[in-house]
């Protein structure tokens, strides 16, 4: 199920980005930034022909005035002049139309680039959402296989059906070493089926044994387990016991002999240290600087539980239009990018209804 005691626990790796899709980025910015070049050299030019054919249509005016004042001798030279003027006519409204439709297919150029661009930033935020979640996902199933497994450990099975003074020592004894081996939590409790703390791994730091947990819901959750194979997990929440930190509990029934199917005799809640844990991994998801972008895990009623700004955390509600769509992007009222992806889950870690958000400055 998971890495052996005498292994660390693997760190949370850091969110990448598709490198394709800043390049992408920035193949749109240069194409837009071309194309914005290229309608005001048009504009340029076109106003520059027009300063031509003004000149043209003076210089035909002041010839026909000196034709006029040559008399009979100057009729062929004012023939001549009225063509000159025509033809200038004629180029400045084809000057005109030019920069006419050249301004109008420039224009719809930029736009077209622009929402392109816009999508496709959207979309590569939408991936790096689904990064952070998956991350977080692939991170808890392993602490559901961790409870799991541990729930057999001789030591707990014998110290829920017999919780003498020796029991309990060795069973806080053999969930110190797990602790020791596993640095993401920061403590393992086992617990009579009254809800009593009866051992934990760190006695010297946390005094939780003979606490009462029974009206926790993880706690009740764990009692209707069918079987060894089942977990609760639980959503984030400060912990009391824990000093107020933020925890997510993982729980698995101890069960007669360490056997799936055995009758329950206690639960074993294991608490993962939430908040390094998760700020790591919202820290880690490589955005853009322009982007000005904050980095965001929330729970299935939107609170936020996670965020790379460290603000908000456990107290903060998202308002996010999901509009019952799992994944996707939009501008809010004030403008800015929000994109978010649901859970996937990972093997059988269901999720827990998380989203991934990450929300850009206007």
């Amino acid at each position: 199920m998971s890495a052996a005691l005498g292994l660390k626990a693997r760190p949370i790796a850091n969110g990448t980005t598709n490198p394709d899709a800043e390049d992408d980025s920035d193949i749109s910015a240069l194409i837009n930034r071309l194309t914005a070049e290229v309608n005001q050299i048009a504009v340029d030019k076109t106003k520059s022909i027009q300063q031509i054919t003004n000149q043209m249509k003076m210089l035909a005016l002041n010839a026909l005035i000196e034709s006029s004042r040559a008399g009979a001798q100057g009729a062929g030279f004012a023939v001549v002049a009225q063509e000159v003027r025509g033809v200038g006519q004629q180029v400045e409204t084809i000057a005109r139309e030019l920069e006419s439709q050249l301004t109008k297919r420039t224009g719809d150029l930029v736009a077209s680039i622009e929402r392109m661009s816009q999508r496709s930033r959207g979309e590569r935020m939408v991936d790096m959402s689904l990064n952070a979640i998956e991350l977080i996902d692939r991170n808890l199933y392993e602490r559901t296989c961790d409870v799991r497994w541990w729930a057999t450990d001789s030591a707990v099975v014998d110290c829920a059906a017999a919780p003498s003074a020796a029991a309990v020592t060795h069973a806080s004894e053999r969930l110190a070493v797990i602790l020791g081996a596993y640095t993401v939590y920061l403590d393992l409790w086992l617990c009579d089926l009254e809800g009593n703390v009866i051992a934990n791994g760190r006695a010297d730091r946390f005094r939780v044994v003979g606490q009462n947990v029974a009206n926790t819901k993880w706690f009740r959750e764990a009692k209707t387990l069918r079987s060894g194979d089942d977990y609760v997990a639980g959503d984030v929440e400060n912990q009391p016991l824990l000093g107020n930190a933020q925890v997510a509990t993982y729980c698995a029934s101890v069960r007669a002999g360490g056997q799936a199917h055995g009758a329950p005799i206690g639960v074993l809640a294991i608490h993962f240290d939430w908040e390094p844990q998760a700020r790591a991994i919202v820290q880690g998801v490589r955005v853009g600087d322009s982007d000005k972008a904050r980095v965001l895990l929330v729970d299935s009623h939107f609170r936020v539980i996670a965020a790379s700004d460290g603000q908000g955390i456990l107290s903060e509600r998202l308002t996010l239009s999901a509009n019952g769509q799992r994944s996707g992007f939009y501008h809010d009222r004030t403008g800015a990018l929000v994109a978010f992806h649901a859970t996937p889950g990972y093997e059988t870690y269901r999720g827990l209804g998380w989203y991934g958000v990450i929300v850009c400055g206007a």
